[in-house]
């Protein structure tokens, strides 16, 4: 189970270091709005792609 869950980790360091790589300005842009919204909404946001890995996780594995 550990190294599912080590190669799932893995796996979303490398997505998440896709944008800043290929485009660090609009990474930069992404992440500056980010920090002007609400806290209401950024739980939501959080929340929603949470729940939506949630669901992928059910139905592919």
């Amino acid at each position: 189970m550990w190294d599912e869950l080590l190669a799932a980790f893995g796996l979303m360091l490398v997505f998440e270091g896709i944008l800043p790589f290929l485009n660090p300005r609009a990474s930069r842009q992404t992440l500056l709005r980010m920090a002007q919204l609400d806290d209401r909404l950024l739980r939501l946001t959080g929340l929603g792609s949470m729940a939506l890995g949630l669901v992928m996780l059910y139905f592919f594995r």
